[in-house]
């Protein structure tokens, strides 16, 4: 089972995806709660050198509300994560399949709400 929905936005720099991206899930009603500069972390922690990779923790408030109101230890799976990372030929964009994280869970009406989460991601992802 695939657990990511990837798109690769060409000949785009991951600054411009970045923006595209953010404003692909404002559309959807995410919002960005944390940003990790993976690239930046790696060099500074190890000193070890990478191609440009973000990771955005993505959040929709009122799905998050539902599915912590169905399980409320499920925080710990929140937020969405979403990365961009710089390939060859563009940018590579991957947002989590909330679906694949939920499989540990056994809560059916919580399996429906991770799968309109995953719809509205991938309608971002494509979007952007």
């Amino acid at each position: 089972m695939p657990y990511t929905h990837d798109r690769l936005i060409s000949d785009t720099s991951i600054e411009e995806a970045d923006r595209r991206v953010r404003e692909a899930l404002t559309s959807e009603g995410f919002g960005v709660l944390t940003e990790i500069d993976v690239k930046a972390t790696m060099k500074k922690k190890i000193d070890a050198d990478m191609d440009g990779y973000l990771i955005l923790g993505a959040c929709n408030p009122k799905m998050a509300w539902e599915a912590i109101g169905l399980e409320p230890r499920i925080g710990a799976m929140l937020p969405c994560n979403v990365i961009l990372r710089s390939v060859d030929g563009g940018t590579e964009v991957s947002a989590v399949d909330p679906v694949a994280s939920m499989t540990a869970v056994d809560n059916p009406d919580l399996h429906a709400v991770a799968g309109q989460v995953r719809d509205m991601l991938v309608r971002a992802v494509d979007a952007a």
